[in-house]
């Protein structure tokens, strides 16, 4: 990616609707270039989706709850099943795998506590858990889907 390319991951960050001309504009690009440009980004797999960033608020999920996730049974078959299952719970936004003490981590958004309660059983009936702490997010003091754009990429 030269510079142009990343100028154009940066203004597609902020904002996937812009339009091709005002792109180009912003690049110093025709059109054409700048539209073939960003089809190679996407084609290339550098720009994975454009989607719509909803406010969870208004949703009625305003609540975040990052849940700690410890088991005691390390098999493939375990891990599938609890990937299912974090996949089949549309609350649970984000998880990972994690190293050291804590196993998965996972990013819930919900109402509530009686809907993240709800969650709750509705995880630990699909698979078993070993140990499982919940923090509930006070405040958000930073959130960005944009992810730093970098020479050398």
């Amino acid at each position: 990616m030269d510079l142009i390319d990343r100028k154009l991951v940066e203004l597609l960050q902020q904002d996937a609707t812009m339009p091709v001309a005002e792109l180009a504009q912003r690049v110093n690009l025709s059109q054409t270039p700048c539209w073939k440009r960003v089809q190679r980004l996407k084609e290339t797999g550098v720009i994975r989706a454009q989607v719509a960033l909803c406010d969870a608020r208004k949703l009625g999920v305003g609540m975040t709850v990052f849940v700690a996730v410890r088991t005691n049974q390390h098999t493939e078959a375990w891990a599938q099943t609890f990937t299912r299952a974090v996949q089949d719970i549309p609350e649970i936004v984000e998880a990972y795998r994690m190293s050291g003490e804590t196993d998965y981590l996972l990013r819930v958004v919900v109402s509530d506590i009686d809907d993240y309660d709800r969650v709750y059983k509705q995880l630990i009936r699909t698979v078993p858990l070993f140990d499982v702490s919940s923090s509930f997010a006070m405040e958000q003091l930073k959130y960005s889907t944009a992810l730093p754009v970098r020479s050398g990429a």
